[in-house]
């Protein structure tokens, strides 16, 4: 079997098809080239690949996305709708993700920033010890990322509780259905945002949801930009309503040196690095799923095209 390999945004496309040639010996792993398709690809590991892919690997079977999220995939023009999409559940992005967290939310929660202040000014000043009942975590997402990210908060004594359609437990937190939103919201003072991108999330981080969260709350999104709505941030941050947000995700990328969100000292802005797919980790994942689907069985990470993730 053919499998190719196309990303947009990978420098270095031959380091990942060595690995993947390397676990998939059986099969023949090439870097998709558009000037030289072959036609014959039944199996593609994607990362915003180009619409052409679709026209000329007209055997495609099955294609395997190299982030968590589909949403740039899906609305792919040409891409046939019995193609077998399957999404990324860890490749090492979830304890970098619960990394990230961590960092801002004891950064927030300890005065970290405060005291950095503090010292630029040469002050000898202990702040107010932390109470950590007063930093509620509310986690939005229940899926592999977001429920790491909850027991790694969890682990830290700070209270958590996650937002999830499934409701599926996760361990240390409390969950709140899809239809219990608002209960969710009115205990959160910081807010993770870990959800899929689908036609119901975009512009859910609105001055709406703010406005239910408890007073001097803080936004981490690691989800995607257009989950937010921008201008509603800073009409928040300017009224008072947050304390600061920490953003690794933005409606457009890279975001643009004019942009608001850079000059704020309030905003802690990161180039979509919480979590990246790790070659190693990514590449046992999706050839462990390929030769399951060569003994005829069935694979987890399919994506539903209804749900958009």
């Amino acid at each position: 079997m053919e499998i190719v390999f196309s990303s947009r945004h990978e420098s270095e496309p031959q380091a990942w098809v060595n690995a993947l040639q390397q676990a998939l010996p059986e099969h023949q792993v090439r870097a998709w080239d558009e000037g030289r398709p072959s036609g014959q690809a039944q199996m593609a590991v994607v990362w915003a690949p180009p619409t052409a892919l679709f026209q000329h690997e007209p055997r495609l079977t099955h294609v395997f996305n190299l982030g968590a999220g589909v949403d740039a995939l899906l609305p792919l023009p040409g891409m046939p709708d019995d193609i077998t999409l399957v999404r990324m559940e860890d490749g090492g992005m979830a304890v970098q993700m619960a990394e990230y967290v961590l960092h801002y939310l004891v950064r927030v929660s300890r005065d970290l920033d405060r005291y950095a202040e503090l010292q630029a000014q040469a002050c000898w000043r202990p702040l107010p010890d932390i109470d950590r009942d007063a930093w509620s975590v509310g986690v939005m997402g229940a899926g592999v990322m977001g429920a790491r990210v909850a027991q790694a908060c969890a682990a830290l004594d700070y209270p958590v509780a996650v937002w999830s359609r499934s409701g599926r437990p996760v361990p240390g937190a409390q969950v709140y259905a899809a239809d219990q939103l608002d209960q969710f919201l009115a205990r959160t003072r910081v807010l993770v945002n870990v959800l899929p991108l689908t036609d119901q999330t975009q512009g859910i981080l609105s001055q709406a949801l703010f406005d239910q969260l408890l007073p001097d709350a803080y936004l981490i999104n690691i989800a995607r930009g257009a989950h937010l709505v921008e201008s509603d941030l800073l009409a928040s941050l300017q009224a008072g309503r947050l304390r600061g947000a920490a953003l690794d995700v933005f409606a457009q990328e890279p975001l643009p040196a004019h942009h608001a969100f850079w000059h704020d000292r309030r905003i802690h802005v990161t180039p979509h690095v919480a979590g990246a797919s790790l070659l190693s980790l990514s590449v046992q994942q999706i050839a462990d799923k390929i030769q399951a689907l060569g003994r005829g069985e069935a694979i987890t990470g399919v994506v539903d095209r209804s749900r958009q993730y």
